[in-house]
């Protein structure tokens, strides 16, 4: 290849070399009762009537007082959000539906042992457990409006009780994926400055009742060392009456929940009314390198947003039953499974455990069980049940009319899985895309008026205007079969304030590339960065291709990993697929692919071939990959994600860091033997 080839493929423009697939239409009886098919909805939110039309958003919502203005962008690129308006999340997330639901499910928790029974939690039943629970913060813990409070815990019900107590009295939580190591979360509690860490005793993974409190007690050991002490433990039981772990409880620091809260019987508190650009919550972002960013999120834009993305992205009427199988401790948890399915006043379904304990089948029992009729989950997910169970779901008698993908981009032969096989092929798919930092989706078809398209998410959801650039600020246009990196034109209300403690970091990080004038406080000047590498099809569909450093560049052109490995997966016997770029003299880099097989099938040459050509074939030979190697599984973090990064540094040669937060740590020095 010429150099002036090399030099013409710009740092962000990718090949693309996916052929654009199919539409797939909603069926009929989903379009009759979707919640948003009104044709207007283009001209409404087009961009000349930006901020106002996030008055519908806000309108969900019930408010003590209407705001004095939409957009405050008087501090730009922290934008304030129906400033002056009062609210309360736990008010809009409870009590609002006591007149006429108090009698309805509002969480149904599943238990990961199949001989527990399911706890069904009324409306009514969440507003006492909250209302003592907060009694119980404001009291027994002392703790006030904005004060930070960590919750590390398991999937619970006792878990977004927690969160929402929180909200009542306008503390700001930050919940920790209950995986995390004790390091993780005495990061979180350290950088938050909470004084208070709230736990559960223990709780179930793979049939194995795991001691969570010990995780804890060495956090609150590990923040002291780094000069933020935790004076006060609150332990919820997993089982009420009796500890589940063995470690002692510290005199003075630790309290039972499930004892003290005794004291509380028949609290009642009255939820604080909240400006709607007060903190609700932070997220913690974990990067691959440096410290964690707290995503500080608003009480009123937030709220607003995911009311509004649960009604109308995710179809959610007040008589679904809604399962999203993500974590509560991720962003997916908290806009997904507790603000926006409560504020719409639907039945939430919470579930323990692992989606194929103790079998492939357990999701569709409980589906069947509980009549889910809205599946939320990821690629991540929807590949394993692929590979331990691809004919489970015929077995069970469940009605999916919406099912949601969220977390990466998806590969068209697993959607095409999912959709015949998961959905029985009546369901709509949504593939979403957003993030920690956006608080609600970006991307995604209207599942009521919008075609799907396997493997590309939709266009902007109603309010969001994308714009690709390249890495000059050139927009690159739709249709060209070039990508570059995908911004946001415009601010929405769901979009995080600002990095918790560091305005600076995210100032640069996410508006540093494109705003040419740091004063200005014109929403104009100020695009959002979402650090994605994306392109935009002639419909203006949207394929995300991944992080923007998950490229890979061989000789001057950029393939995105994930058109890779999606053309790893066409090969039947293939269930996961990972790729990595390795050092090459010659061509930079050249991608190197792991493969994971699905069970009865057994790892030969000829289908590591088989896999090569496949690639080669589907994408060309410019991708064509130094090894295939078959690997026994993919190293796993706990939520499941395939460890890219330690796949990377076996195939280079270099350190593969500290392993033992891994599901499977095992399963690196497996690889490495093979690959060295």
């Amino acid at each position: 290849m010429s150099d002036k080839n090399i030099v013409a493929t710009s740092d962000a423009e990718i090949a693309v070399h996916w052929q654009e697939e199919d539409y797939f239409y909603p069926p009929p009886s989903f379009i009759h009762q979707a919640n948003l098919v009104d044709e207007t909805i283009g001209d409404r939110f087009s961009l000349d009537k930006f901020p106002e039309y996030y008055k519908e958003f806000a309108e969900l919502l019930t408010w003590y007082k209407y705001w004095d203005e939409v957009l405050d962008t008087s501090d730009a690129p922290c934008w304030k959000w129906f400033r002056g308006g009062k609210l309360n999340a736990s008010f809009n997330c409870i009590d609002r539906h006591l007149t006429e639901n108090k009698n309805k499910t509002a969480i149904h928790f599943v238990p990961e042992l199949e001989e527990e029974r399911v706890l069904h939690v009324t409306y009514q039943e969440l507003f006492v457990r909250v209302n003592e629970f907060a009694a119980l913060l404001r009291d027994t813990a002392k703790l006030k409006r904005g004060d930070r409070v960590t919750i590390h815990m398991p999937m619970s019900a006792e878990l977004p009780i927690t969160m929402l107590a929180c909200a009542r009295l306008g503390i700001i939580h930050s919940v920790v994926f209950g995986g995390f190591s004790a390091s993780a979360c005495a990061d979180r509690i350290v950088d938050s400055n909470s004084r208070v860490l709230i736990t559960m005793d223990a709780y179930y993974r793979s049939g194995k009742l795991l001691d969570h409190k010990a995780v804890d007690d060495e956090a609150c050991v590990l923040a002291e060392k780094e000069g933020q002490k935790v004076d006060t433990l609150l332990v919820w039981q997993r089982y009420p009456g009796r500890m589940s772990t063995k470690t002692s409880l510290v005199g003075g620091r630790d309290i039972v929940v499930n004892e003290e809260l005794k004291n509380y019987y028949g609290a009642r508190v009255k939820p604080v009314q909240m400006l709607a650009e007060e903190p609700l919550f932070l997220m913690y972002t974990s990067g691959t390198t440096g410290k964690p960013k707290g995503a500080q999120h608003g009480t009123g834009g937030y709220l607003a947003y995911v009311t509004a993305m649960s009604k109308y992205i995710q179809d959610i009427h007040p008589e679904d039953v809604y399962w999203c199988m993500a974590d509560i401790g991720w962003i997916t948890g908290h806009s997904f499974i507790v603000y926006g399915p409560l504020a719409l006043g639907a039945s939430t379904v919470i579930y323990e455990g692992v989606p194929t304990y103790p079998d492939a089948g357990r999701c569709w029992r409980i589906a069947q069980d509980l009549d889910v009729n809205i599946f939320h989950t990821a690629p991540t997910a929807i590949r394993a049940l692929r590979k331990v169970g691809p004919d489970e779901p015929a077995k069970y008698n469940y009605h999916f009319k919406h099912m949601t993908t969220v977390g990466e981009p998806i590969e068209p032969e697993v959607w095409k899985w999912y959709h015949k096989v998961v959905g029985k092929g009546k369901a709509v798919i949504v593939d979403t895309y957003w993030q920690t930092e956006t608080g609600g989706f970006l991307c995604a078809s209207l599942p009521g008026m919008q075609p799907m398209k396997p493997g590309s998410t939709g266009p902007g959801v109603p309010g969001i205007h994308t714009i690709i650039f390249d890495e000059n600020g050139n927009i690159i246009p739709r249709g060209s079969g070039k990508a570059g990196n995908i911004c946001i034109q415009n601010p929405w209300p769901g979009c995080f304030q600002t990095i918790w403690g560091n305005r600076k970091r995210f100032v640069d990080t996410y508006f540093g590339m494109y705003n040419k004038n740091p004063s200005s406080k014109d929403w104009r000047d100020w695009p959002y960065l979402t650090g994605d590498a994306a392109m935009e099809a002639a419909d203006g569909y949207i394929r995300i291709l991944g992080r923007i450093d998950d490229v890979i560049n061989v000789s001057g052109h950029r393939l995105g990993t994930k058109e890779i490995e999606s053309a790893a997966l066409t090969v039947p016997e293939i269930a996961e697929a990972a790729v990595v770029p390795v050092a090459h003299e010659i061509k930079g880099k050249e991608p190197e692919l792991y493969v994971s097989l699905k069970p009865g099938f057994d790892p030969s040459p000829e289908l590591q071939k088989k896999v090569a050509d496949a690639v080669v074939t589907q994408i060309g030979k410019i991708a064509r990959c130094k090894n295939v190697w078959i690997v026994p599984d993919m190293p796993k973090t706990r939520s499941g994600k395939i460890m890219r990064r330690v796949l990377g540094a076996i195939s280079n040669r270099g350190d593969v860091g500290n392993v033992m937060t891994l599901a499977n740590p095992e399963i690196v020095d497996q690889i490495k033997d093979m690959v060295s």
